[in-house]
């Protein structure tokens, strides 16, 4: 599936404890975090999140005092396998589209993850990848059929 969807980016101190000041009033309000990354300086710290419910979020991050800003991002989800990147990233270059930033995090036993990106034009990034081959490729792969492992039976003599 791809989509657009709104991305939080927040401006905190860098200090401990920081982090866990967003996530409990987050928890507090019952809004899920489904993605986040971080990026450090000396004296702040950049927090970017995707949450189930960015609006609500907005309103009560910046009613605490904090600096946020929300931005467009596409949220992919796809097959977690090799080359599944380079597809991806070599259609927006191809296309003109530079990935400003982007960002995931997948289990190696999840068969899809779901891939953060920042283009520099959100509406022809994600023309590019709906009008894409790799459409039918997630398609394909939630269709293919789980394989069972079988049990090897000792033989006895």
């Amino acid at each position: 599936m791809i989509h657009v969807g709104t991305q939080l980016a927040l401006f905190l101190v860098n200090r401990p404890g920081s982090l866990t000041d967003v996530c409990d009033v987050l928890a507090k309000a019952e809004i899920n975090i489904h993605a986040l990354t971080t990026s450090d300086t000396v004296d702040h710290v950049v927090i970017r999140l995707i949450v189930d419910k960015p609006r609500t979020a907005l309103r009560i991050l910046e009613e605490h005092g904090t600096l946020v800003v929300a931005n467009e991002v596409i949220l992919l989800e796809g097959p977690n396998r090799p080359g599944s990147l380079s597809r991806i990233t070599r259609l927006l270059a191809e296309g003109k589209v530079n990935i400003e930033y982007a960002y995931c995090a997948t289990p190696p036993s999840s068969k899809q993850g779901l891939l953060v990106l920042r283009p520099s034009n959100v509406a022809r990034a994600l023309k590019l990848l709906n009008n894409s081959d790799l459409k039918e490729e997630r398609s394909a792969e939630q269709k293919e059929p789980k394989r069972v492992a079988k049990k090897k039976v000792a033989k006895k003599d």
